[in-house]
């Protein structure tokens, strides 16, 4: 793999080599929002195989498996972890264009020191060497972690959640902070009455407070928002299509939440109102305690229902949604910036036509008070390939300022996900090097090397503030 995955992959000038050898590879990683389980962090596991620790609960692999028409059995199926991951390697050489291609390769050389091109033939002998590596100490989870150099990890978790892992972290540190960020959609997704009402008395029992209204709920919401800032919690994070909206009356949105308390279905102008006035709520909380709030916004999630009867959510079968965002999501950030609440913001887009849309709305709302308040977040799970990403960054150069980036995450429940901050970096460095040869910038290798550290990493040192 000589001329495949060099020392420098996607840098295509001496500017960009120098950008990312000199400026961008060495600096650590804050890897601010992530669907690491915090308890695989906490015992320090080590993987029984290849196939638990890179394909198990990854749809992007599931997804590109089933197209080349592999039985389920081999995806998410009881077929034995050696024949899922033969099925897997069958698969690689067909993944050619997709951002699989260069990650399933990249990971196999940054982890294991494997160049073979992973397939059919390939597949068994690199099966065999990494799962024996696997079971060594400097294979578990803390290990892998600290390998790629990363200072900060913010995990996803429900309110409900007890945080006995984060706890167990803090008691037993390794190099590396873990640190809970608050999600709580499920306080505000009325589709199933019956299932959001038992997630209602959970919260009330780790809240210790009884919801029978709707300021009880916000209440619960806020000391559980408490309790994880005890616990070192700086972000919270919405996954919503969009940010829904329909006119209420503070008495409309009571009797909403009694009537949804009560068992009853609510119309969809009521889900809409109250689901508003609960992310409101939360969000001048957020901005109460200087934390940092983020919206995941456009995924069109379990499009296919025999699937997610059989299997679930989160299993491959969810798609780029076409919402209409920008006015709805104006006039959230306003009502929010009105009475000066608006907490620090990152606004993530799933379909790509709303890069543009992202990219100047957060400059209605930057207020000199903190530097890059509101974010252009990186590109998100079907974004985050090198277009996606290297369209992310020109839409945020052209109508904001790239300089005051955050930069990338994983996004990923995967271990070994780490190099997709190193895929970023490099896509990075080479852009700005490419302008650098068209005389678009100038050769101010230093300058520009400032900015290149600045956004793979001082700079979410300085937002975050962990």
């Amino acid at each position: 793999m000589s001329s495949f995955l060099s020392k420098n992959f996607l840098l295509e000038s001496k500017a960009a080599e120098k950008l990312y050898h000199e400026y961008a590879a060495s600096c650590p990683i804050i890897d601010y929002h992530c669907h690491l389980p915090p308890d695989e962090i906490a015992t320090d596991k080590n993987f029984d195989n290849l196939t638990n620790i890179w394909l198990d609960g990854d749809h992007y692999k599931w997804r590109a498996m089933r197209t080349l028409g592999i039985d389920e059995k081999y995806i998410t199926g009881d077929a034995p972890d050696k024949e899922k991951f033969m099925k897997w390697a069958e698969t690689v050489p067909y993944t050619v264009r997709n951002p699989l291609y260069h990650w399933t390769h990249m990971e196999l050389q940054s982890y294991f020191d494997v160049d073979e091109l992973l397939d059919a033939d390939t597949g068994e002998q690199i099966y065999d060497e990494c799962t024996a590596l696997l079971q060594k100490p400097s294979f578990s989870t803390q290990s892998l972690i600290e390998k790629n150099n990363v200072k900060t990890i913010c995990t996803t978790d429900d309110p409900v959640d007890s945080l006995e892992h984060h706890k167990k972290i803090k008691e037993d540190p390794f190099g590396t902070k873990v640190i809970p960020a608050f999600r709580p959609d499920k306080a505000y997704s009325f589709d199933d009455v019956q299932g959001y009402n038992t997630y209602l008395d959970k919260l009330e029992e780790v809240s210790d407070i009884s919801i029978n209204n709707l300021e009880d709920l916000l209440s619960a919401l806020e000391a559980r928002i408490d309790y994880f800032h005890t616990q070192g919690c700086r972000l919270a994070d919405h996954g919503v299509e969009k940010i829904y909206y329909a006119e209420a009356t503070t008495e409309e949105l009571s009797n909403a939440f009694d009537q949804v308390r009560g068992g009853d279905n609510l119309s969809k102008s009521q889900a809409y109102s109250l689901s508003y006035y609960i992310m409101l709520e939360l969000g001048k909380m957020y901005e109460s305690r200087n934390w940092v709030q983020q919206y995941h916004l456009g995924a069109l999630r379990n499009t296919n229902d025999r699937m997610m009867r059989q299997l679930g959510p989160d299993t491959g079968f969810d798609s780029i949604g076409d919402f209409s965002q920008s006015q709805t999501l104006a006039k959230f950030l306003n009502e929010l910036d009105s009475t000066d609440q608006l907490a620090k913001t990152i606004l993530y887009n799933l379909n790509p036509s709303d890069n543009e849309v992202m990219a100047s709305m957060i400059g209605n709302f930057n207020d000199g008070s903190t530097k890059g308040k509101m974010q252009f977040g990186s590109a998100w799970w079907f974004l985050d390939q090198k277009d996606g990403m290297e369209k992310q960054i020109n839409a945020l150069s052209n109508l904001g300022l790239l300089s005051c980036f955050v930069g990338m995450l994983t996004d990923s429940r995967s271990f070994l996900s780490y190099p997709r901050h190193d895929y970023f970096r490099r896509i990075l460095c080479n852009l700005i090097g490419e302008d650098v040869d068209k005389g678009l910038l100038p050769n101010d290798i230093e300058w520009l090397g400032k900015i290149v550290s600045d956004i793979c990493y001082n700079n979410a040192e300085e937002y975050f503030n962990f």
